[in-house]
């Protein structure tokens, strides 16, 4: 009696516990809207190709340290890691897309996303024999460490933006610009010409010249 008593008790606590940290728990935040959807920070107007202005952003990253993940002919993506301490990693992303704005002339998006993790050691457990009660499992501390992701977010702050786009303009004067045009000097389906005939033009010039049958 003692013991069913006991266990209906210690249910209705551990229900209790349960709803509490429930009840605890962080909300959802509603209606989140940052966005005004005015003039932005994250565009810049050039007066090159929508390519010329990839490759600026290609070399810009590049000379930033920034490791090429993707580079296409009208997007350009880069990362870098960081470590501040010991425990913090960030992780810095850009990405560029070049759209075209009329002759010549181009739009360039940037967006650049921050991922924070933080190492936590991996914890394990191990079984110990105890006389009289049986075993015991005990937690210890692995020597892994394991990478968690604590935030992710896309950067607001305008001045590095304005620095991505400065480095940009100067890279594109330095960007090689390619203009193919075929070689018109030359028939495109010439053949060579026949010897034979070739060797009886002089010598019907000269015949005709002299006024003799050739």
């Amino acid at each position: 009696m003692f013991f069913s008593r006991l266990g209906a008790g210690l249910a209705l606590a551990v229900g209790a516990l349960s709803l509490s940290a429930c009840s605890t728990g962080t909300a959802p935040i509603a209606n989140y809207e940052p966005d005004a959807f005015g003039d932005s920070m994250y565009t810049r107007h050039y007066a090159a190709t929508p390519a010329q202005t990839c490759e600026a952003a290609r070399r810009a990253l590049l000379s930033q340290g920034y490791v090429i993940t993707d580079a296409k002919e009208k997007e350009v993506t880069g990362r870098k890691l960081f470590q501040p301490d010991v425990k913090h990693h960030v992780q810095m992303e850009f990405r560029v897309v070049c759209a075209l704005d009329g002759a010549d002339r181009s739009l360039a998006f940037a967006s650049a996303t921050q991922d924070q993790y933080v190492a936590k050691p991996a914890s394990n457990s191990a079984s110990v024999g105890v006389g009289g009660i049986g075993s015991l499992s005990l937690p210890f501390q692995g020597g892994l460490d394991s990478m968690v992701k604590i935030s992710s977010q896309t950067v607001t702050n305008q001045d590095v933006y304005d620095s991505l786009f400065t480095l940009m303009k100067g890279y594109l004067s330095s960007v090689e610009r390619i203009h193919w045009k075929p070689d018109e000097t030359k028939p495109v389906d010439a053949k060579p010409a026949d010897q034979g005939t070739t060797a009886q033009k002089p010598a019907a010039q000269k015949a005709k010249n002299d006024g003799s049958p050739p």
